[in-house]
């Protein structure tokens, strides 16, 4: 696939659609328009972004033969291999610690609390009623996170032909009136909602199965994407999480993630800050050393010598061999800079 032509044929298309409903009469207006829509005003140049090259941990046997996650998530994440980062944060959370993960797009935040928690009811396998809430944002994430759900059930049951020990649902006011009746029945072990769902779900009466079972049951509170509570709705999530913390049976392992939290400062002062910000909105201490950030490795070869700014200057200059193999072009002074 030509990701360009690809691009310009999705622009060529948009632009089609724009225009089949502009309908200006004064002729100056019009030419206004029409001039700006062939500058491109409405859609851009392609974006080009590197992706961050994040440090390897291994593969989940390695975790699991350390003993540091239960041996059949090895069948629910079949195929994966583990970042440094997301194994420091899921050996907190299978010990019952804290920790706030802030770590790039794409980085697998999710699966630290996901194997966090599939790891303590695996372990648990009698555990009943709500054991986890995983809080998003946006109900488009939990539709997402929702089908991620389900490819781990399905890995689960295609390797080891049983059923998956685990019950999860997304309850949100986008589910039909059936199938929340069948969760306020029955509460899945994990529960991904919104948190003015949850707020709800607190307060009204048809949902006292699931408030009871949440009180009753509940060891995780993850809220993803915790940069999206600030101000006044940051305010009522943390009276929110207090009031579920003060009314939980169990004590409560508080976990947050994050890519865009803290971006001035050293590494140690973005730490600092995060910690206090986790500390005021779950209303629980957190020290930087359950912050987890991402560690980066060098994806290309530069034989320990990274190239001058003079020698990197003369490159940029040269320019690039566009025809040039693989191999020339990794050696590049600019790609070894990257």
């Amino acid at each position: 696939m030509n990701v360009f032509q690809t691009h310009a044929d999705i622009v060529s298309d948009y632009a089609t659609y724009i225009r089949s409903f502009l309908k200006i009469d004064d002729p100056a207006i019009r030419l206004t328009v029409e001039e700006a829509l062939n500058q491109g005003k409405l859609w851009p140049e392609p974006l080009l972004q590197f992706n961050p090259s994040f440090e390897m941990y291994g593969s989940l046997e390695k975790l699991a033969q350390a003993g540091d996650i239960h041996s059949d998530i090895r069948d629910i994440f079949k195929g994966y291999s583990l970042y440094k980062h997301q194994v420091e944060a899921i050996r907190l959370g299978t010990s019952g610690k804290d920790f706030i993960v802030t770590s790039g797009t794409g980085s697998g935040k999710s699966l630290t609390y996901i194997g966090s928690i599939f790891h303590y009811l695996l372990s648990n396998p009698h555990a009943k009623g709500v054991t986890a809430i995983v809080v998003y944002p946006m109900n488009a994430l939990i539709n997402s996170q929702f089908e991620e759900f389900t490819r781990y059930k399905d890995n689960y049951e295609e390797t080891t032909g049983k059923t998956f020990p685990i019950s999860f649902g997304q309850y949100t006011g986008q589910e039909k009136e059936d199938k929340r009746a069948e969760m306020r029945e029955n509460p899945p072990q994990i529960l991904l909602t919104n948190y003015m769902m949850l707020e709800l779900l607190l307060t009204r009466l048809r949902e006292r199965s699931i408030r009871d079972g949440i009180y009753e049951n509940l060891s995780f509170l993850v809220f993803d994407e915790l940069h999206t509570y600030r101000g006044r709705q940051g305010a009522d999530v943390a009276m929110l999480i207090r009031r579920i913390r003060a009314r939980s049976i169990k004590p409560v392992v508080c976990i947050g993630t994050s890519a865009t939290m803290v971006s001035v400062g050293s590494l140690a002062e973005q730490s600092a800050e995060v910690a206090k910000v986790a500390t005021k909105l779950f209303g629980k201490p957190f020290s930087p050393e359950q912050v987890i950030n991402e560690t980066l490795a060098r994806s290309l070869d530069y034989k320990g010598l990274l190239p001058s700014s003079d020698a990197l200057a003369q490159a940029i200059d040269a320019g690039v061999n566009q025809n040039a193999d693989a191999d020339s072009l990794k050696l590049h002074p600019v790609a070894v800079w990257l």
